[in-house]
């Protein structure tokens, strides 16, 4: 029996990583798919490691963080690594997604709309992971983002009351988020399993959007040495990103221990947040704003559905199109971190307006 096992597992990965017959016309953007699986796998290692000294309590979770920092020999690498690590996965899907929506991968549907599941659920963990350090920035973003939940109709208050685990934002909602940031991870590495078997199930698509049947070429060697040289200049940009800006992408309010009776002149997510919050704000019905903030994202789940007519992958004004949507994106990037003020709020509402009806387009 352990022989069979074996050899399935040996016949599995030959399958995956030698034999695959894969289109011979891939350009360099097909190879951040394996450099998402690579960041992917040092976030959990690193977090793995980090959650041997974190202590899950409101009293002690800020200074175990800096314990690890200051304290424990390289504990402020683990840190800055996982930190990072998160703002550079975000940049890759954002890529791998922008790919996606250029060469109209999204036709592929089984590939397509369990990538969008595993960016969904990426997203709440990314938001529970921003909790744990206890600081002034975490706690409340925690307080705005959670109380969203109010608004579902009859039950939002018990919902929202169920995950607090009481009145207001305190230790067990704190316990919460640390086991569901714990084990959710490993839920996404096995969609991103569930994902790859569509992929090599459907087989790839390309960039001239064509069928390649009687063109392919086998993974090994011709794919499997692009994917190396990407993850060499993946992991040394990373580096360099460590060495040079480490706190490029933490807030400073954060260093600070949580203070319930003072609020942060100006809050603010994660930069891989901002879309979705500058929507949120942008709309001044709060239940319409949530609807807003999930449909920024569902919505892509939709895109096979809005785009039911072919268009070819070489198409001049569909191409413009798709350019200008990855500019109403960046802007909604850059306007959810500015102040809510003229004239950042009324641009927030028309960059709003345009990414949606730019999917529809």
């Amino acid at each position: 029996m352990w022989v069979l096992k074996k050899n399935y597992l040996v016949k599995m990965l030959n399958y995956f990583l030698i034999d695959l017959a894969s289109p011979s016309n891939l350009l360099w953007f097909w190879n951040f798919g394996f450099m998402l699986g690579i960041s992917m796998v040092i976030q959990v290692l690193s977090g793995f490691l980090l959650s041997l000294y974190y202590n899950d309590s409101v009293n002690y979770a800020f200074y175990s963080v800096n314990y690890l920092m200051l304290e424990v020999e390289n504990g402020y690498e683990f840190r800055f690594i996982h930190s990072s690590g998160a703002s550079l996965l975000f940049f890759l899907i954002f890529i791998h997604i922008g790919r996606g929506i250029w060469y109209k991968s999204f036709y592929m549907l089984e590939v397509w709309e369990s990538g969008v599941l595993i960016f969904l659920i990426l997203m709440g963990v990314s938001f529970l992971g921003y909790v744990l350090p206890w600081g002034q920035m975490s706690f409340w973003a925690a307080t705005v983002i959670t109380n969203l939940l109010y608004v579902i109709p009859y039950v939002g208050g018990a919902v929202l009351e169920w995950v607090w685990g009481g009145f207001s934002v305190g230790g067990p909602t704190l316990s919460r988020f640390f086991i569901l940031h714990y084990i959710l991870p490993f839920v996404i590495l096995v969609l991103s399993l569930v994902h790859l078997m569509f992929l090599h199930v459907n087989g790839s698509s390309n960039s001239l959007g064509v069928t390649s049947i009687n063109d392919k070429v086998e993974f090994h060697w011709f794919y499997l040495l692009k994917d190396l040289v990407s993850f060499l200049i993946l992991m040394l940009f990373f580096s360099l990103l460590l060495l040079l800006m480490p706190f490029v992408f933490m807030d400073s309010e954060n260093f600070l221990f949580v203070d319930i009776m003072k609020t942060p002149e100006h809050i603010k997510p994660e930069w891989y947040f901002s879309f979705a919050y500058c929507i949120l704000r942008s709309i001044p019905n709060k239940l319409g704003g949530v609807i807003g903030l999930l449909m920024s994202i569902v919505i892509l789940m939709l895109l096979p559905l809005l785009t039911k007519n072919y268009i070819k992958f070489n198409d001049f004004l569909g191409n413009y199109i798709v350019v200008f949507h990855y500019i109403v994106f960046g802007m909604l990037t850059w306007l959810g971190g500015c102040v809510v003020e003229w004239p950042y709020s009324s641009l927030g509402g028309i960059m709003s307006i345009l990414y949606f009806i730019l999917f529809f387009v």
